[in-house]
């Protein structure tokens, strides 16, 4: 968990496709008014809410609400306490997305290797989506990485989602298929990196 460098990235104000980073206790001013912080404690439960929402509406769930992995998604507080929560809202304080960025080794990172970090479970509300907020979100976390001196930043995706792949190939990232993997029997997950 990053706590001495907390950083707060707003998207209201800068260029399409920027994020104006201002460092690592400034605000950074984008476009649409999207801000990402630290989700507070208060917050935690309606981001986890959020993420498997995300999940389940974009039919990423094989077993939809009944799913094993609905209870991973929900529990922000326990990504909180290992990794950094963050948050996307809009210029009237609603969250609107989420993502949770691994800076060291440890129980949420699943592909990072030494000196990577990692990030996971991205989501966007469906009424927040085509509004910069995954841009916002993702490059936040390639701020943090850069921030703590990492030499690379990875995902894992699913095959079905390409708007996300689109995204992740705009800023940077590239497929790295000799790192995929299958969480679980017959559900396979690429990955992507970005060097740093």
């Amino acid at each position: 968990m990053m706590a001495a460098m907390d950083f707060t990235t707003s998207t209201a104000g800068a260029a399409p496709g920027t994020t104006g980073a201002s460092g690592p206790t400034g605000t950074a001013r984008g476009r649409l008014g999207i801000t990402v912080r630290a989700a507070r404690p208060a917050e935690y439960a309606a981001a986890g809410e959020l993420v498997a929402r995300a999940y389940l509406d974009g039919g990423l769930l094989d077993f939809g609400e009944d799913d094993p992995y609905l209870t991973t998604l929900r529990d922000a507080a326990g990504r909180a306490a290992h990794a950094d929560l963050l948050v996307a809202e809009d210029g009237a304080g609603t969250l609107v997305g989420s993502v949770t960025f691994v800076g060291a080794l440890g129980p949420y990172a699943e592909r990072a290797g030494e000196g990577e970090g990692e990030f996971r479970m991205l989501a966007v509300a469906e009424r927040a989506r085509g509004r910069g907020v995954g841009e916002a979100l993702v490059t936040a976390c390639v701020e943090r990485a850069r921030a703590l001196g990492l030499r690379g930043l990875v995902l894992s995706t699913h095959p079905r989602m390409a708007a996300a792949h689109r995204l992740y190939e705009r800023l940077g990232f590239a497929r790295t298929p000799e790192r995929d993997w299958y969480p679980i029997e017959g559900m396979s997950l690429w990955t992507y990196g970005l060097a740093l």
